[in-house]
């Protein structure tokens, strides 16, 4: 097909109807959508000869995928994970490098095409990674957590082994040391720059785009894709462009309506993402590869999980959480291809090499999201085996690792909601407030005492965002009756069963509002703030949710 627009309409049926066959048979998506890659690709239909059409689709998704994960991450987390991150990232590389090298040369390769084998196996797919965790919402998670932080590791290897590759095997006129030094200059003029941006300039432009939601989701993917684009072409990966683009935002007000704006763009432009993979592997030169990929891979699959369960067990770990981490890397990345086909291209190795590559990314890319999607009853069968790997008496990733969850989730911030709020927070509640006011999200909370988010109650993805699991009950200030069924069924599709309280101005209104499941109805015109918060707390303490 030659009409870009037919070609992308046509794909796009032939994945929904993947799709649909998929979900029927409780097969991930990812591995569908891959399998589409493949279908129409040069290997079978060859609908799509070069990926192209579907490249800046793709890395518009990627962009938006990584600036929701920076969007979830503070500078707590980065305390808190980032030295088991460093080692477990660095350690599983220099581990999977050398046996890697080892296995490769006992499968009677040269030393060079040993080296590139060796050094593709190491990297592991952190858009894929972060699409499976983000999905089973394990993404904030200290597993999830520790994971992203040694991916991002992985990412700056990626970036230093192919500043090496390109100096080592072509002639650009500037040495090793040149290229780094250049690479770091222009880290330091990027980071000044970010910062600025951070400290100045994003809060008064986040202030006033936020009075509408289509103009901060624009502002949101436009800030993201320029961060990444601005990181590639200083010689960084988009990756880490727009990783550190959400991780702008992720300390003010706004990320979590950013984030629930996002998340269904995230996903309809990650499909571009995974079908571009499937559609540029080339599978004309596997031919007697296969003894030797499924070595590789039965090394990827078992030896990368088992060294980051080894080195977070010293570290004290529980085995829980190093086992949950460990799958996460128990793959190759859309970046090892690229590796293979970069030393293709300099002639350092053959087709046979990248075949091999191929087919082990393929192989473990298909396995391991199996691994993750189902890691818990796994965890489950081999927890016995796994103790090995813990010590005996482990010091970190129980419940205290956690972060600590509100009881109380108020939306609305007016005059009603305000007391209401303050009153619960006095009565030692913990109060997390949900208002669409930025002036409110921006100003209130230091003096009140009381964490404000901005987010709007008749989104009905922004719930997904909210700790319902670890609340005593959620309260609803606003008297509308459409906001009032909105934020019903939000929270019941999301899981919570747990008190809800509701408010109307009228006997009419409250009489609506008492069909739609609300365990109490507030009246704040008949019944005074405090008379309410009694209610409230009486109400939550019936039902042996408040005490801690």
């Amino acid at each position: 097909m030659e009409d870009t627009f037919q070609l992308t309409a046509a794909i796009l049926a032939f994945a929904a109807v993947i799709g649909f066959v998929a979900t029927r048979l409780r097969q991930p998506l990812i591995v569908a959508f891959i399998a589409v890659g493949i279908a129409v690709g040069p290997a079978a239909l060859g609908w799509v000869q070069d990926a192209e059409p579907l490249e800046l689709l793709a890395e518009i998704g990627i962009a938006v995928l990584l600036f929701l994960v920076g969007l979830k991450l503070d500078l707590h987390l980065i305390r808190t994970t980032g030295p088991v991150a460093l080692v477990t990232g660095l350690g599983q590389v220099a581990f999977t490098s050398i046996v890697g090298f080892g296995i490769a040369l006992a499968l009677g390769m040269d030393p060079t095409a040993a080296l590139y084998v060796a050094v593709a196996l190491t990297f592991s797919s952190t858009i894929i990674i972060v699409k499976l965790l983000s999905d089973k919402r394990e993404i904030e998670e200290l597993h999830g957590r520790i994971a992203l932080g040694f991916l991002i590791v992985q990412d700056i290897v990626v970036v230093l082994v192919m500043i090496a590759l390109s100096v080592f095997g072509a002639d650009t006129g500037q040495s090793l040391s040149g290229e780094i030094i250049t690479l770091l200059l222009s880290a330091t003029g990027f980071l000044v720059a970010f910062v600025v941006m951070v400290k100045w300039v994003l809060p008064w432009i986040l202030h006033r785009v936020a009075g509408s939601q289509e103009l901060l989701l624009v502002f949101a993917v436009a800030w993201a894709v320029a961060v990444a684009a601005v990181s590639e072409w200083l010689g960084f990966s988009t990756e880490v462009g727009a990783f550190l683009a959400g991780f702008a935002l992720a300390s003010t007000p706004f990320r979590e309506a950013i984030g629930a704006s996002l998340t269904p763009l995230r996903d309809f432009l990650l499909l571009f993402f995974f079908i571009e993979l499937g559609a540029g592997l080339d599978f004309s030169t596997i031919g007697g590869q296969i003894p030797a990929a499924i070595l590789l891979s039965a090394f990827v699959l078992i030896g990368n999980p088992v060294i980051v369960l080894v080195i977070m067990g010293i570290m004290g770990y529980r085995k829980r959480v190093g086992f949950l981490a460990g799958l996460t890397v128990a793959q190759i990345s859309e970046f090892s291809l690229i590796f293979v086909a970069l030393g293709l291209q300099l002639g350092h190795i053959g087709d046979e090499t990248v075949g091999l590559v191929t087919l082990v990314g393929v192989v473990t890319i298909g396995l391991s999201t199996y691994l993750i999607l189902y890691s818990h009853p796994i965890y489950d069968r081999l927890e016995p085996l796994l103790s090995v790997f813990e010590r005996s008496e482990p010091t970190k990733g129980d419940d205290s690792d956690e972060a600590t969850h509100p009881d109380v989730i108020v939306y609305g911030y007016g005059r009603f909601g305000r007391n209401l709020a303050k009153g619960l927070h006095d009565a030692g509640q913990r109060v997390l407030v949900v208002d669409w006011d930025p002036v409110a999200a921006t100003t209130d909370q230091p003096e009140d005492g009381l964490d404000i988010v901005f987010g709007d109650a008749e989104d009905p993805r922004y719930a997904e965002s909210l700790p319902l699991h670890h609340v005593s009950g959620v309260v609803s200030t606003i008297p509308s009756l459409q906001t009032s069924r909105s934020i019903v069924s939000a929270l019941r599709s999301h899981g919570y069963t747990g008190p809800l309280a509701l408010t109307a101005h009228d006997d009419v209104g409250a009489e609506l509002l008492g069909r739609l499941d609300a365990q109490l109805v507030l009246q704040p015109f008949s019944d005074a703030t405090q008379h309410g918060v009694e209610q409230l707390l009486g109400a939550f303490d019936r039902d042996g949710l408040s005490e801690r």
